[in-house]
């Protein structure tokens, strides 16, 4: 099975790509050995597209598709979705908004559940990406949920972070300041049409400076109209210089640290079945003790 689906990525097959996520979600038999076979692609690129819900990413990210494909490049696009904590799947799995883009020949798009993960990327999304790395593509974009701990967790995988924040998103700024000052390689500004935007920028920059010192590059703020693609081929310039930069290839053994810790720390609990947790807890719930969750968790220790 997995050596049939070897050789569709191999052959950019977009049904073997699409049916190769699945064989990997599902960790079905064969799917270690079929990411251990992968070729290795250096020349893809990720491109981390984050912020608060509701600044518009999804327009963002249908607008970039459009510039990488009038630059005659291939885009994949994994849009992380909140999911259901009953049946784990995509909370907003239309993504109506890239709609268009769906039947493109050079254009793959899927959303993904979190499935239960904590920080808001999905479990298996460094597998999934170094997938699509291997089918060629020249540009991976993934657009988080945006919520929290996402936005952290993209730097340690993205090459490039684009945090996108809209002008009333001040008090945003401030709950999730330290940790946006750090990770965001470029900082979007999305309708910009809006009153107090320029003013919005400039208090950006203020909050900013005192960050400078931790990038090596300066952090450039872009102004965007999304839906009217204002200010995207200006945004996709900014990305690709920031992707030529030497910056990239020195914080690549930092990435690959953060892949390595993922992956460990996900395989030490391979043994601990969400299903029978839900089961164990069913039993206890059922019992005439009151239910202590850290009694409970205790035991996996």
């Amino acid at each position: 099975m997995w050596q049939q689906l070897l050789s569709e990525i191999k052959e950019q097959n977009i049904k073997g790509i699409a049916r190769s996520i699945s064989y990997i979600e599902n960790e079905q038999y064969g799917y270690l050995e079929l990411l251990k076979e992968l070729p290795q692609n250096e020349t893809s690129k990720i491109i981390g597209i984050t912020g608060p819900p509701g600044a518009g990413k999804s327009t963002l990210v249908d607008a970039l598709i459009g510039e990488i494909i009038q630059a005659g490049k291939k885009v994949a696009v994994l849009c992380v979705d909140p999911s259901s904590p009953f049946n784990l799947g995509a909370v907003l799995g239309d993504r109506v908004r890239m709609s268009d883009w769906y039947t493109h020949p050079n254009v793959f798009i899927r959303s993904l559940a979190t499935r239960g993960s904590m920080g808001g990327l999905h479990p298996k999304i460094i597998e999934i990406s170094d997938l699509l790395k291997a089918a060629a593509f020249d540009y991976i974009i993934i657009e988080t949920v945006g919520v929290g701990q996402s936005e952290i967790e993209i730097a340690g995988l993205a090459d490039t972070t684009v945090v996108v924040l809209v002008p009333e998103a001040g008090d945003e700024i401030q709950t999730m300041k330290a940790g946006l000052m750090e990770i965001a390689d470029i900082f979007v500004v999305n309708k910009a049409d809006r009153p107090d935007a320029d003013m919005f920028v400039k208090n950006l920059r203020l909050m900013l400076a005192p960050a400078f010192h931790q990038h090596q590059q300066e952090v450039k703020i872009i102004k965007t109209i999304a839906n009217t693609k204002e200010g995207i081929s200006d945004l996709f310039k900014v990305i690709e210089d920031h992707l030529q930069l030497n910056l990239v290839k020195e914080k690549k053994s930092w990435l690959l640290t953060e892949r390595a810790m993922h992956l460990i720390q996900k395989h030490r609990m391979t043994d601990i079945v969400k299903e029978e947790v839900h089961r164990d807890i069913n039993q206890e719930l059922s019992g005439s003790t009151p239910f202590n969750l850290y009694a409970f968790v205790k035991k996996y220790f």
